[in-house]
């Protein structure tokens, strides 16, 4: 079988192409195939598997697996990728295209140099939500700057919903917070009920942050599009930037505005192929 392994500021997947009659992959091997090929010493390594569907409702359908199996609604890195995929592969031959995904269809655009070339790819990443029990999170209302009690740590939390679930908890010092230790006590802590990616972000200037994430089903990762959306939105909300601001995670840098006209959030960033390859398929599940 084909594939293609990308990443958006280091934050890696390997796509499956779901059209090509010899990848055809039953839908219920998909969790087994995500886990070993996403295992960077026994497999190919990333940090989730995207497959490339058809759609009844869009121009193309997105799946992504995590890496220990579950599945993402949504992800902000992988759908560029996905994107200047399905447009240099010509599957979706338009350079504003349509992408169903679990949490709606998002409206990727690609961004050309002069030779036609993609150089990066702006995503409408669509409206936040606020409320926690679409977030989902325990309670009613919103959290913005709530507090949480997770062992004998206090926490001031915002959560957004991105499509997924997100807790936005500002530090002094990003670069040296501990962030594999706390983010699994708070991903899967009670208050949220499906977990949830957990942003730590410190303020740089009113145009600037710093934010490092654990995000549920892969752990810490180098970048994560969705985390810098929510991340914006909770910025404006506790008044700290304001509603466009480069976000500076531990991959690169994506650019984030929230529009005040349309409530939507606009995301802009690389997407990179790093190679592509073969794996045998009867090898990889049945070894």
């Amino acid at each position: 079988m084909k594939f293609t392994k990308v990443h958006g500021l280091g934050n890696d997947f390997i796509i499956l192409n779901g059209f090509d009659e010899e990848e055809y992959i039953p839908s219920k091997l998909y969790r087994e195939l995500a886990v070993k090929l996403c295992d960077r010493h026994f497999g190919i390594g990333a940090d989730g598997m995207m497959l490339v569907l058809p759609s009844a409702r869009a121009d193309i359908r997105m799946r992504i697996i995590n890496s220990d199996g579950s599945e993402a609604e949504m992800c902000g890195n992988g759908i560029r990728c996905f994107a200047r995929y399905v447009y240099e592969k010509g599957i979706v031959r338009k350079e504003t295209m349509t992408i169903e995904t679990l949490a709606g269809i998002l409206v990727p655009r690609m961004i050309l140099d002069e030779a036609g070339r993609v150089v990066a790819v702006e995503v409408d990443m669509g409206e936040p939500i606020l409320e926690k029990s679409e977030i989902p999170m325990v309670g009613e209302g919103s959290a913005i700057n709530e507090s949480i009690q997770i062992e004998e740590q206090t926490f001031a939390v915002t959560a957004v919903s991105m499509g997924n679930p997100h807790c936005v908890i500002f530090v002094e010092d990003g670069e040296n917070f501990p962030v594999a230790f706390w983010g699994p006590r708070i991903e899967k802590s009670a208050y949220f009920p499906r977990k949830t990616n957990v942003e730590f972000v410190q303020i740089v200037n009113e145009s600037e942050v710093i934010m490092r994430v654990w995000e549920r089903g892969a752990a810490v990762t180098l970048a994560c599009g969705t985390g810098a959306c929510a991340t914006t939105v909770a910025c404006v909300l506790n008044e700290k930037t304001n509603r466009a601001i480069t976000v500076h995670l531990d991959g690169g840098d994506l650019r984030v505005r929230w529009d005040s006209d349309s409530n939507h959030l606009f995301m802009t960033g690389p997407a990179e192929v790093v190679f592509e390859g073969n794996f045998v398929l009867e090898a990889m599940l049945h070894e």
